[in-house]
C-alpha cells in the first residue's frame, strides 16, 4: 500500500533552539500555523515532496510511546540520511552543522560505498549526509 506522505517525529528539548537549528544546518523552513510563541505547532519542516520531520518536546511523546523512555541524548536508535550531489555539498552541510551548534560526529570523508558525514543536532539525533560514489 504506498503512502502519500511519512512524518518522521523527534523527540527535542527546546523548540526554539530545534527550530534555529534546522534553519541553518540544513535550511528547512517550518510549516503551519504560529503558535504564541511564534513556531509553528506542531513544529514541523518539509524535507522534500512526501516527507516531514516534525519536532516534538520530550514530554509530548508520552502518549505514543505509551509508557515507554525516550532515549538519552547519547544514544542513537536510527541515522537519519540526506543524499548530497558530491563531496563539496557533503562537506558544506556538515559545515553549516557545525556552525549552527550541531555536533560533527564523523568528519566528511570517503568511504568504501561513498563520501559521507554525519552530525548530530541539538538534540544528539544523527544526520548523515552522503555522495554516492558515481558523484564523488
Amino acid at each position: 500500500m504506498p503512502f502519500a506522505s511519512v512524518v518522521v517525529s523527534l523527540p527535542i528539548v527546546d523548540r526554539q533552539i530545534s527550530h534555529d537549528f534546522y534553519r541553518a544546518a540544513l535550511g528547512l523552513t517550518a510549516v503551519g500555523e504560529p503558535a504564541e510563541d511564534g513556531l509553528p505547532e506542531p513544529l514541523q519542516f518539509e524535507v522534500n515532496d512526501g516527507l516531514r520531520l516534525m519536532l516534538v518536546p520530550t514530554g509530548g511523546f508520552g502518549w505514543v510511546l505509551g509508557g515507554r523512555e525516550v532515549a538519552d541524548s547519547r544514544q542513537s536508535e536510527c541515522v537519519l540520511g540526506l543524499d548530497a550531489t558530491g563531496p563539496a555539498e557533503v562537506k558544506a552541510l556538515v559545515e553549516r552543522a557545525r556552525v549552527a551548534g550541531g555536533k560533527v560526529v564523523t568528519e566528511p570523508g570517503q568511504q568504501p560505498w561513498g563520501y559521507a558525514g554525519t552530525f548530530a543536532d541539538p538534540d544528539g539525533h544523527l544526520w548523515m549526509i552522503a555522495a554516492a560514489p558515481s558523484s564523488t
